[in-house]
C-alpha cells in the first residue's frame, strides 16, 4: 500500500534574535575565552569596562587614603614616643584683660596635672600621658608685638585667647593680619574661662568670636569655651592629637627654640630640639635682634626626666655630634669692599686734548665769502644724504605734506638717534619768509611775563587730571632746566628703548653679589641641603655652640625665648631684592617711596627705604627691563618694592611696618611675598614738564611755560613731545628769549589741550640695615650686619 499522502510543513516557528545591547555573563566568558581584556578608565559607565573603571576608582582612593595616612605618621613621627619632641603652642592674648598663665592653668586641670614646669626662658612644659605626648607653652604677654610673632614662626599651634567681654581692639586687629600675612601654622581658639556670663548667652557670644576668627582663619571650626570641662579637654585634644599644618616659608628650613641659653665669653650655648629640616653644621643661623653667626660645634643635651629609663643615665655625658667643615663653612661677608682705585679718574693728556680739538673744529661750518649765499645748518637724522636733506623743511605751517613723513621725522630722541649738521644754501626768498615769520613774533616784557604765568600756574587742577598725569612737575625759574634734569633723558618708547643697566651705577652697586642663573642656584643650594652628609636629624635634642654672640642675646626677658633659624648657603650675602607688594586696606596714610620702614621677611627684620615701582604684567621684564618709578603706594595697586638686603630663597611672605611712638604697636603698611633678586632692574623715575598751546596754525603751535630760555630750548629739542589729547610732535624753533618755542605735530592741535615732555631718571634705593628691638621694648638705632 502505497504511503498516504503527507502534507508539507507550512508553520515553522522561527523565534527571534535577542535584542537587548548587553550581553549575558556566559556570552562575555564564551567571548573572551580566558583573555583579559583592559580597558581605558575614561571609556563610558556603559561599556564593558565600567566594572574595569569602579576597580580603578576604588584603587586610586585607596592610594590617596594611604598616603595621607603615611604623611600624618610622618608629621607626627617628631612628637611620638617617650623621648618625642614636645609639640610647640604659642599662646597669644588679643585683649588686655587675659593672663596667659592662666589659660595654660585651665588646660592642664582638665587633665589633673599640675601647672608645669617654667624653663629659664619663660616656657612652660606638660606632659599629657593621656595623649602620649608632652607641650610647650610660650606664653606671650598682652602688646608684644614682635615677640609673638617671634613665637609663631617657631610654633606647631598658635592658640588665640579670646575674652568674652572685651571686644578685640586695634592693636589686636593689627596683630591677626600682621600673623596672616606672615603665615600660621595651625590655630586653635579659645575663650578665657568667665563666671560671669549667664549661659543663655554663651551660645551667642561663642558664635560672634567665631566668625569674628573665621575671618581671618578661615578653616577654624570652632571656638573652644574653656569655661566648659568638656571644652576644656577638647581643646587640649586639638593640640595633642592634631598635625601641625606646614608654614610654606618653612619647608626644609631648621629652626631650635631655646630651652636653656647661656653665654660665656663670646660664645652662646642653645639648647633646644630641632625642628623642621636637618641641622647642618657648615651653615649660618640667624638670631632675630642680632644678625647671623657661626656654629661652631653641636653637642648632644640630656632628654628630659620622663624620658629617662633610670636616674642612672642622669649624669651622661654630652657627646659631640657635628662640627662644620673649614673647607665648605659658610662665611660671614656679606657684601663686597669696593676697589675705588680700580674707578679712579684720570685726566686726559695734551694729546687727546689736541685730538679731541681737531676732531671738533672738523665738524664747524665756516663762512661764507662775501658776496655769496650764505649757509646755514640743519639737523638731519644721520645717513641722510645732502639730496635727501634739501627735502626736508623747517617749516610746515602753509602745507600739509605727509602726516606719516612728518612723524617719522619728529622722533628723534637724544640718547638713541645721532644727528648730523648738514649745510644747506638758503635762497633769497626762503629768507625773506623767515625775516617776515620772526616779525610776527614779539616779546613780552617781564613784568607781563610773570603775571601770565603766576595766573598759568596758580590755575585749579582737574582731580582726573591729577590721576591721568600724576608726574607732571614745573620748570623751575631760578635753575635752568638743563642743569636741573641733566641727569634725566628721554626715550621713544618705555617699553623697547634699550637701557644699560650697568651704567652709572652707585658706589652700593659695587658691595652687591649678582647671581648669573638663580633658580638654578636655588635649586643647587636646595639639593646640597638634602645631601648634607655632617648634619643633625630633626626630633633630636642638641646644644649649638654660636661664636661671636653679644652678651645680651643670653639677657631676653622671659617673655621672649631665644629663637633660632638656620639659613642656606648664600642666604648671608647682599644683594638688590623684590618684592610684591600690596598696600594694607585699613592703613589710612601716606606711603612715600623711600619712607623708613620695617621690612619683614622670614626671620629677619631689617630696616629699609624701599623704592615702589609699577608691577609689570605677568611679573615679566618686558624687552628692556625698565619699569615705572611710583612716588606713593596707592591702594588697591599691586607695586613691586625695591632695596638692598639678604639673598632670599623660596617664595618667602613679606611684610611692611612702620614705627610708631608706641614701639610694640606698630602699623601694616602692606604685605606681599619675594619676587627676585635682580640688579639688573631699572626702575626709572618719570616727569612730565607740561607747556601751554599759546598760538595754534592747524599741525603747528607756539608754546610757553615749559621752558624760560632758548638755551634749554634747544637742550632739549630732540626729544618728542606729546599732548593729552594723544597728538605727537617735536620741537622746531626757539622763539624770542623767555622760552617759546614753535612745536610741529602730526594732527591738528586744539586750544584746550597740554603739551607734554617725559624725562626718565634711575632711581636706587637706599643701604638696609638690621632692626634691633631692645629688651625694654623701645628700639634702638640699626646695626649694621
Amino acid at each position: 500500500m502505497p504511503d498516504a499522502h503527507r502534507h508539507r510543513p507550512t508553520l515553522k516557528q522561527q523565534n527571534k534574535a535577542f535584542k537587548s545591547r548587553h550581553s549575558t555573563k556566559s556570552e562575555v566568558k564564551r567571548n573572551a575565552k580566558g583573555r583579559i581584556v583592559r580597558q581605558s578608565p575614561k571609556a563610558s559607565p556603559n561599556s564593558p569596562s565600567a566594572a574595569q573603571a569602579r576597580l580603578n576608582r576604588r584603587n586610586n582612593a585607596k592610594q590617596t587614603q594611604l598616603k595621607k595616612r603615611q604623611s600624618l605618621v610622618y608629621a607626627t613621627r617628631i612628637f611620638s614616643g617617650v623621648d618625642g619632641a614636645p609639640r610647640i603652642v604659642a599662646v597669644i592674648p588679643l585683649t588686655p584683660d587675659i593672663d596667659p598663665l592662666g589659660i595654660t592653668a585651665a588646660l592642664a586641670e582638665s587633665l589633673d596635672l599640675p601647672p608645669g614646669e617654667t624653663s629659664q626662658n619663660g616656657l612652660l612644659k606638660m606632659r599629657a600621658d593621656r595623649f602620649k605626648t608632652s607641650l610647650q607653652f610660650i606664653n606671650v604677654p598682652y602688646k608684644q608685638m614682635y615677640a609673638a610673632m617671634d613665637a609663631c614662626k617657631a610654633a606647631d599651634y598658635v592658640l588665640f585667647v579670646l575674652s568674652p567681654t572685651v571686644e578685640v581692639n586695634t592693636w589686636g586687629d593689627t596683630l591677626l593680619r600682621i600673623l596672616q600675612a606672615q603665615g600660621l601654622p595651625e590655630v586653635v581658639s579659645v575663650v578665657s574661662p568667665s563666671s560671669d556670663i549667664p549661659q543663655k548667652e554663651r551660645a551667642g557670644i561663642l558664635k560672634s568670636l567665631l566668625s569674628f576668627m573665621q575671618y581671618f582663619v578661615p578653616s577654624l571650626p570652632r571656638v573652644f569655651d574653656l569655661h566648659a570641662s568638656a571644652d576644656r579637654l577638647n581643646a587640649l585634644r586639638a593640640l595633642c592629637e592634631g598635625k601641625p599644618t606646614d608654614v610654606k616659608w618653612r619647608e626644609g628650613r631648621t629652626w631650635v627654640l631655646s630651652e636653656k641659653a647661656e653665654w660665656e665669653e663670646g660664645v652662646l650655648c642653645v639648647t633646644g630640639v630641632v625642628r623642621g629640616a636637618a641641622l647642618s653644621p657648615n651653615r649660618l643661623m640667624h638670631l632675630p635682634n642680632f644678625g647671623d653667626f657661626q656654629i661652631s660645634k653641636i653637642m648632644s643635651a640630656p632628654l628630659p626626666r620622663h624620658a629617662r629609663s633610670d636616674e642612672s643615665e642622669m649624669d651622661i655625658e654630652p657627646t659631640l655630634l657635628a662640627e662644620p667643615d673649614s673647607s665648605s663653612a659658610d662665611s660671614l661677608v656679606s657684601s663686597n669692599d669696593p676697589d675705588d682705585m680700580a674707578n679712579e679718574q684720570t685726566w686726559p693728556t695734551e694729546e687727546e686734548m689736541k685730538g679731541s680739538l681737531t676732531a671738533s673744529e672738523k665738524n664747524v661750518v665756516p663762512d661764507a665769502k662775501d658776496g655769496t649765499t650764505p649757509r646755514r645748518v640743519k639737523r638731519v637724522p644721520k645717513g641722510t644724504s645732502d639730496y635727501q636733506a634739501a627735502w626736508i623743511f623747517d617749516d610746515d605751517e602753509d602745507e600739509e605734506g605727509d602726516e606719516d613723513g612728518d612723524k617719522e621725522g619728529s622722533e628723534v630722541d637724544m640718547e638713541e638717534e645721532e644727528m648730523r649738521d648738514v649745510p644747506v644754501i638758503e635762497d633769497d626768498n626762503e629768507m625773506e619768509m623767515e625775516s617776515r615769520k620772526s616779525v610776527a613774533f614779539e616779546d613780552l616784557d617781564m613784568e607781563v611775563e610773570e603775571k601770565e604765568l603766576e595766573k598759568w600756574r596758580n590755575r585749579k587742577r582737574e582731580e582726573e587730571d591729577d590721576v591721568a598725569f600724576p608726574d607732571e612737575i614745573d620748570t623751575p625759574r631760578d635753575v635752568s632746566a638743563r642743569v636741573r634734569f641733566q641727569r634725566y633723558r628721554g626715550l621713544r618708547s618705555f617699553r623697547t628703548s634699550p637701557w644699560d643697566p650697568y651704567e652709572n651705577l652707585p658706589r652700593d652697586y659695587a658691595r652687591i653679589f649678582q647671581f648669573e642663573d638663580f633658580k638654578r642656584t636655588e635649586r643647587s643650594v636646595r639639593r646640597r641641603a638634602d645631601e648634607e652628609v655632617v648634619s643633625v636629624e630633626p626630633g633630636t635634642k642638641v646644644t649649638i655652640y654660636l661664636r661671636g654672640v653679644p652678651q645680651e642675646a643670653a639677657q631676653q626677658d622671659a617673655q621672649h625665648p631665644v629663637v633660632l633659624f638656620g639659613l642656606w648657603q648664600h642666604e648671608h650675602k647682599k644683594t638688590v631684592l623684590n618684592f610684591t607688594v600690596q598696600r594694607n586696606t585699613e592703613y589710612e596714610g601716606s606711603v612715600r617711596s623711600k619712607d623708613p620702614l620695617i621690612l619683614c621677611v622670614g626671620p629677619r627684620r631689617l630696616r629699609t627705604n624701599p623704592v615702589y615701582s609699577q608691577h609689570t604684567r605677568g611679573g615679566g621684564k618686558g624687552s628692556n627691563n625698565v619699569h615705572k618709578f611710583e612716588r606713593y603706594l596707592h591702594h588697591g595697586v599691586t607695586c613691586v618694592a625695591t632695596t638692598y638686603g639678604p639673598v632670599v630663597f623660596g617664595k618667602q611672605p613679606c611684610l611692611l611696618l612702620r614705627e610708631t611712638s608706641n614701639s610694640q604697636a606698630p602699623e601694616l603698611v602692606a604685605m606681599g611675598s619675594f619676587l627676585n633678586p635682580d640688579p639688573t632692574r631699572v626702575v626709572a623715575k618719570r616727569i612730565i614738564l607740561t607747556g601751554h598751546p599759546f598760538k595754534i596754525h592747524k599741525k603747528t603751535a607756539t608754546v610757553r611755560y615749559m621752558f624760560f630760555n632758548p638755551d634749554d630750548v634747544k637742550y632739549f629739542a630732540p626729544i618728542q613731545l606729546h599732548t593729552k589729547y594723544g597728538r605727537s610732535g617735536h620741537i622746531r624753533e626757539s622763539l624770542g628769549t623767555h622760552g617759546y618755542f614753535k612745536a610741529h605735530f602730526d594732527g591738528p592741535m586744539s586750544q584746550m589741550d597740554t603739551v607734554c615732555m617725559s624725562l626718565y631718571k634711575r632711581i636706587y634705593p637706599k643701604w638696609s640695615e638690621l632692626w634691633k628691638e631692645t629688651s625694654t621694648g623701645q628700639v634702638s638705632d640699626a646695626m649694621e650686619e
